[in-house]
């Protein structure tokens, strides 16, 4: 178990002798001497955020029951930077023998999953899942079957990969519904971000009847009280996830980007930045439940605040591990390029943790990361620790 305070096995800091950019990986356990986690960019990352989201990383897999470790990489650049690609690609040059044996990575915030894998590929590594691919029976075939997968497309004009991490939130997301027994169509749902976590969370949750009635880009947030369509929205957005005012009907509402906490919603989602509920804003929430669909998207202290005021949180470690987790189903072979295989697997998994977690939150009040945290630690069999886990089989 990875308690907030646990310390990682490894902290490296780099950098970019081109634009002086600071970078980090840190990898807090290693299974099977794989450890898997993304790589984020943002400007003002630091070495802090990157621990928490490797100790995040660590627990996802626990929780998930996966035989690898948790990690994550995190450099401190503007994504809109026009060098953020070179630094983007000296950063993963510089990190190649983690990358060749140890660190399995994928898109995150500001890096998103063609990009890197674009990075890759001009490394002569093909893709970012290099390290477990490397390691089974057969690299080509493994390879393709994870390509295949990443590609496969879905309803909407999207791929199966860029959607499953929302898919998962969004699952989490009518996981409290079921528990608490409401009508999904008179549920309602605030969304910060609606990049790739948070716009695909939104188009499941609007397929499923709930109403979206407010979502926050870096420019503002949209309201609308009956619901917005969330559709046509989408299709709004640039490549960075924000949405062009100038094509809005007339009935969305533009308000201040910090409105979104505040939004007279059941659910709040928060989807963008880490640490984005914080003791000085936790107070406004008036959702009753919020699901980590960002890393680290609560602190400790808000975290408490908000149970003290009778509003649980579902941790990140449950409610956004569905990218992670479907991405070692692909890898391991046990869902291929069939989206409702995956969208079963994820939606049942994901489900019975939530039920979970609320159970425990509904009869003694004890917070759902306490239990999830728990369940990451039973979930890890002795033969899977780090000591002694026997070598990771890929098909």
């Amino acid at each position: 178990m990875a308690a907030r305070n646990a310390e990682p096995l490894m902290r490296l800091v780099w950098t970019d002798p081109v634009t002086g950019a600071t970078g980090y990986l840190v990898v807090h356990s290693l299974v099977s001497g794989i450890a898997t986690g993304g790589t984020r960019m943002r400007a003002g990352c630091t070495m802090t955020e990157v621990e928490d989201l490797a100790r995040g990383m660590a627990n996802k897999t626990a929780t998930f029951g996966l035989p690898v470790g948790g990690a994550k990489g995190g450099i401190d650049f503007d994504p809109k930077d026009e060098r953020a690609f070179g630094v983007l690609e000296r950063f993963c040059s510089f990190l190649r023998p983690w990358i060749d044996n140890h660190w399995v990575t994928a898109e995150d915030l500001g890096v998103p999953q063609h990009l890197i894998d674009e990075v890759f590929a001009k490394l002569g590594l093909e893709q970012s899942y290099h390290a477990a691919i490397r390691r089974s029976a057969d690299p080509a075939h493994t390879l393709r079957r994870v390509q295949a997968g990443l590609n496969t497309p879905v309803p909407g004009g999207l791929l199966l990969g860029d959607v499953i991490g929302g898919y998962g939130v969004a699952q989490a997301c009518l996981g409290v519904a079921d528990a608490w027994e409401w009508a999904a169509d008179e549920t309602t749902v605030a969304i910060q971000g609606i990049g790739t976590m948070g716009g695909g969370a939104a188009w499941y949750l609007h397929e499923a009847g709930m109403k979206v009635v407010a979502v926050a880009d870096a420019a503002g947030t949209l309201y609308r009280p009956e619901g917005l369509d969330i559709p046509a929205l989408l299709e709004l957005r640039d490549s960075y996830g924000e949405v062009d005012r100038s094509r809005l009907p007339a009935d969305v509402q533009l308000l201040p980007r910090d409105e979104i906490v505040g939004t007279e919603a059941d659910i709040l989602v928060p989807a963008a930045i880490s640490y984005a509920l914080r003791a000085g804003n936790q107070g406004v929430v008036k959702a009753k439940v919020v699901i980590e669909a960002a890393n680290a998207a609560t602190t400790p202290d808000a975290e408490a605040g908000l149970a003290a005021r009778g509003i649980p949180v579902i941790p990140d470690f449950v409610a956004n591990a569905g990218a992670a987790a479907w991405a070692w189903w692909l890898l391991l072979g046990e869902v291929g390029a069939d989206p409702a295989d995956s969208f079963l697997r994820l939606r049942t998994e994901m489900r019975a943790k939530v039920a979970l977690l609320l159970s425990s939150w509904n009869l003694d009040r004890i917070a759902p990361r306490t239990t999830g945290l728990r369940l990451a630690e039973t979930t890890r069999s002795d033969a899977a620790t780090p000591e002694t886990a026997p070598a990771l089989v890929i098909p």
